[in-house]
């Protein structure tokens, strides 16, 4: 039944929103003095529409996810028609469904070669918690108990789970937690603009991938599991690595035999314009880990995806492996993630990304440049990065990093567009289906938004 929201309703559920919903990554106290949270009640295309009829056009695809829009109704029909065939059976006991089978294999086509078997969860959380389990398990069984450490990044995020958190790299969640949790560590990310100081890209590129290397020697080889990365970092700030920073992490990782694990749950689904970032990379990940565009957002499901060389010593040598989820390969799930690949496939999203909108969006941003606030743009495909600096000569930032982001966030959202951002870098990533027109208007509005941050903060 579709909700009729009026300025009565609105006011009722912001009121109950505050009494009993607990939001993530949220300040309870501050959005009660803000006011309470926007009610939104219903989308269609790239765009959102508030409980008080504003439409908002989302560049951020709800959390990276929304890769083919909303309102398809496609979407509904697969989940609709899988709930009145088999709403839910578990995949325990020596038991699969038809979608579950077909989902893996599907999946074993798209992604890079050799990752043939899938284990499904409903988040990338879920997925990168199972790959430190199956990691770990694989050593044992390879008789190098020894090798247990994770080496990731600082930015990095791979969810909010206590291994996923602990291999993120954000400090702010591993001090609400005690984390990192032991046998998980972290090096300098790829992020020119922040580190690079007078390094040319190409240069630091080099020396971040040296991080990686000198991190496996500080441990000693025999102790390290694996290296994860997200092969550009989202949440971090869409942090698009230097050319030459990939292959030679890829080299270490073999050089060392360390497994190299790719979190794909942002860039895969066609969000850099392929299918999946390794492609764009030249990465042959031996695990990668899949969620958010796998179905759009319309049903929760994650993937992990496993290499022959890793699923070769399970099957052979590992027996029963201890883990799960109720809800692992759940039909309904499975059956809108293949729904959503048709799309993906049938309207040439990911083409059109490379070719056309992604192309634009850069040549769009790219007019920001000369802002006084903008530092640095980068953007591949639909993901993109703004930075926003107090000196653009010196990259010097404002001081209270995050605040000044805040204010161009919230200049956004009173301007029509949903923007997101990451201490001082607003970021976007818009669903495959944006247009043209839906691209220039959401770089305008960042333009508004940012000469009224640099109205509030003294700037212009």
């Amino acid at each position: 039944m579709t909700v009729q929201p009026t300025r009565n309703s609105t006011a009722r559920w912001r009121r109950s929103d505050l009494a009993h919903h607990l939001h993530p990554f949220t300040d309870t106290r501050a959005l009660a003095e803000a006011g309470g949270s926007r009610i939104i009640t219903g989308a269609e295309g790239a765009r959102l529409i508030d409980s008080e009829g504003q439409r908002l056009l989302d560049g951020m695809a709800g959390l990276w996810c929304v890769n083919v829009g909303y309102g398809r109704k496609e979407l509904a029909q697969a989940a609709y028609d899988q709930m009145l065939e088999l709403p839910y059976y578990n995949t325990f006991f020596k038991t699969a469904t038809p979608p579950s089978v077909e989902l893996a294999e599907r999946l074993s086509t798209l992604t890079p070669a050799g990752l043939a078997h899938a284990f499904f969860g409903s988040s990338g959380s879920e997925a990168n918690d199972t790959m430190v389990r199956m990691v770990r398990h694989f050593w044992n069984l390879e008789g190098r108990p020894t090798k247990k450490t994770f080496i990731s990044r600082e930015y990095a995020y791979h969810g909010s789970t206590m291994a996923a958190a602990s291999l993120g790299g954000m400090s702010a969640m591993h001090a609400q937690a005690d984390l990192p949790l032991p046998g998980f560590v972290h090096v300098m990310p790829p992020y020119w603009y922040d580190y690079g100081g007078d390094l040319s890209p190409e240069a630091f590129a080099k020396k971040a991938a040296q991080a990686v290397e000198d991190k496996i020697l500080e441990l000693g080889s025999d102790n390290v599991a694996a290296f994860i990365g997200e092969p550009i970092q989202g949440a971090g700030g869409v942090i698009i690595p230097p050319e030459g920073y990939w292959p030679e992490v890829q080299r270490i990782c073999r050089k060392y035999d360390v497994l190299l694990v790719i979190d794909e749950v942002i860039c895969g689904f066609g969000r850099t314009g392929y299918w999946f970032a390794s492609e764009y990379f030249g990465l042959e990940p031996d695990l990668m880990t899949l969620a958010k565009g796998i179905t759009s957002g319309y049903q929760p499901l994650s993937a992990l995806m496993v290499g022959d060389r890793v699923a070769t010593t399970l099957i052979d040598k590992g027996g029963e492996f201890f883990h799960g989820f109720t809800y692992s390969g759940h039909p309904v799930c499975c059956a809108v993630a293949l729904a959503n690949i048709d799309i993906l496939e049938r309207e040439h999203l990911i083409e059109r990304t490379r070719e056309e909108t992604g192309p634009h969006l850069k040549q769009c941003l790219a007019t920001l440049a000369d802002h006084p606030l903008v530092g640095e743009v980068r953007s591949l495909g639909l993901l993109a990065g703004i930075e926003l600096v107090k000196d653009k000569a010196t990259r010097a930032r404002f001081d209270d990093v995050g605040k000044v982001g805040l204010i161009c966030r919230d200049h956004c959202f009173e301007n029509g567009a949903v923007l997101r951002a990451v201490r001082d870098t607003m970021v976007m990533s818009p669903p495959l289906t944006v247009t043209r027109a839906d691209i220039e208007e959401m770089v305008d509005v960042l333009r508004r938004a940012l000469d009224l941050t640099a109205r509030d903060v003294g700037m212009s």
